[in-house]
This record gives C-alpha cells, structure tokens and sequence, in this order.
C-alpha cells in the first residue's frame, strides 16, 4: 500500500507544480503587458499612445497662452516672453484679481489695449491654483488627472473643459502681436481625449 501510494502521488504532485508554475509565468506574463491606469486596464500599446498624446498636449500647456495664467507665482505673466504683468496685477483670492484691479478692467469683449478678450478672464483661484510653471510633463499630468488638484474635476469634466471652456478658446485668440499655440484648438482636443481614453497615463 505505502508503495503504491507514492508511485501515485508523486506524479499528482508534480502535475501540481507545473500547473502552479505556469499560472505564475502567465500571471507574470500579463503584469508586463498589461498597466493599470485611471481608467481600468489597457494595453502596453495604449500606454505609449497615451503618453505621446499627453506630450503633445503638454506643448500647449507649456506655451505663453496656457502659461501666462498658470504661474507658480501670483502675478500672472503676459506676452510671449514670459514678462510679469504689468500694472501690478495680483491674483487675488478668486482668481480674478485685487481690489479695483481687476482682470476684467481689461479683458472685456472689446478693448483697444490688444489684450486677450474674454470678460471671464481670470487666473485660478489662490485655493486652486493649478500651476503650470515649472511642472515636469508627469508632474502635469498627474496633477491635472486629480480632482484634489484640478478643481474636482472627473477625466471626463477635463476633456470638456479642455475642449469647450471659453478661458482655455482664448489661448486661440491671444493678444495683439502674440503667438498662437503650437497646435489646433481642433488638434490639442483630439490629444486630449487620446490621452485620457487610452489610460490617461503619466509620462515616463
């Protein structure tokens, strides 16, 4: 009996090991192609996909027309230079400026000093400020994909926000003598919704 237990054991056994061994090879196997992203499981190939469109998206973001009102600082910038406003433009606890300095003493629907028109015009608030200046293309990425730092905003209240907002259509209708973006409103939407639908993943 004690021997023919063990002629019938050790090969189950073995069979065991080999079935655990190769669930662990294609365990493995799956955690190399596979990422987790904040939407779920996509692709090694969704991955780069995503990133390429985030850094084309992150050329925008880093132009004047973006930047100009994402500062590290309080003053907001303005041209194509990088100048601090002049004036003595502050940002203020809503964003929209200080006391009788106002961002929409300037900004109107029509004004005749070439500046940005939108009478919205404002930078983040002093409780959201958002900054661009300065951010690594992950860094940005990661803070514009949580609510905790983009204004409790979903991925897909980013996207909209990124396509319809009339503060980011002014980046395509800058000032006087002010350079446009590197890319369509039409073509920096697409990249945006490229990099949100295929993971919104944060680049290397």
């Amino acid at each position: 009996m004690t021997e023919r237990y063990f002629s019938v054991s050790v090969p189950i056994k073995k069979s065991v090991y080999i079935l655990l061994l190769t669930g662990l090879v294609c365990i493995l196997s799956s955690a190399f192609k596979i990422n987790h992203s904040a939407n779920g499981h996509h692709t090694a190939t969704d991955s780069l996909l995503s990133k390429k469109a985030f850094m084309e998206v992150y050329s925008v973001l880093m132009s004047p027309r973006c930047m100009n009102c994402h500062p590290a600082g309080d003053i907001p910038f303005e041209g194509d230079e990088g100048r601090l406003h002049h004036l003595n433009v502050k940002r203020g606890k809503d964003g929209k400026g200080m006391f009788a300095n106002k961002c929409a003493n300037c900004h109107q629907e029509q004004n005749d000093l070439g500046a940005p028109i939108n009478p919205k015009w404002s930078m983040p608030p002093a409780d959201m400020k958002m900054i661009f200046e300065g951010r690594s293309a992950r860094a940005l990425a990661a803070q514009l994909i949580d609510p905790a730092t983009n204004g409790n905003k979903t991925t897909e209240e980013l996207v909209r926000h990124m396509a319809e907002d009339t503060l980011v259509l002014a980046g395509w209708h800058p000032g006087k003598g002010e350079k446009m973006p590197p890319l369509t409103h039409e073509e920096f939407t697409k990249q945006v919704k490229l990099w949100i639908e295929n993971g919104a993943y944060l680049p290397d």
